[in-house]
């Protein structure tokens, strides 16, 4: 009945989307998680009265403070414009301190991964680059420049600066407004 539904949806059926909003909020109610539970509620009442979106901005300096460095480079991963990236090929190496082993990051095939310590799987980082954790977190804000991190010595780049560039080129804008169930 479901996937019926979802068909005759697609065709703009006001009958089918009402028959999906009717069974997530029945999965709803009948739900003991409550992370399962707001997902099918907000499913139900997306299908009924649209999208209701997110209070949350990818660009709050506090959420992107409270990021571990896998949980920011995992944000910026979901955030790469994979089919506009397919061909790109960038390595670069992060040092965030002397305690800590260095960061691989490689965009390849339209995916950015990240791996602590040397990647045998990526070719010869292009760019190793060494800022504070904070001023990272702060150039991928925006409210610093890495160029400008370099000339007041608070990082260090060797190699090719581009690749920073233009991997922070490949990222797509968030989108606050996204539906849940909704195409």
């Amino acid at each position: 009945m479901l996937r019926r539904a979802r068909e005759s949806y697609a065709a703009g059926n006001a009958e089918a989307r009402r028959l999906q909003a009717d069974a997530l909020e029945q999965l709803g109610y009948g739900s003991e998680n409550g992370t399962w539970r707001s997902f099918y509620l907000t499913g139900a009442h997306e299908l009924r009265h649209g999208p209701v979106g997110t209070p949350t901005t990818a660009d709050s300096p506090d959420l992107v403070a409270a990021l571990s460095l896998d949980q920011l480079l995992d944000s910026l991963a979901i955030r790469i414009d994979g089919p506009r990236s397919w061909h790109a090929d960038l390595t670069l190496r992060l040092h965030l301190g002397a305690d800590r082993p260095p960061v691989t990051v490689r965009l390849h095939n339209g995916v950015l991964t990240h791996v602590r310590g040397p990647d045998p799987a990526a070719p010869p980082a292009r760019l190793d680059l060494t800022p504070d954790e904070s001023d990272l977190r702060a150039v991928l804000l925006g409210t610093q420049s890495l160029e400008r991190l370099a000339e007041r010595g608070r990082a260090t780049l060797d190699g090719d600066p581009t690749v920073f560039t233009e991997l922070l080129g490949r990222l797509s804008a968030p989108d606050p407004g996204f539906a849940n169930v909704t195409p």
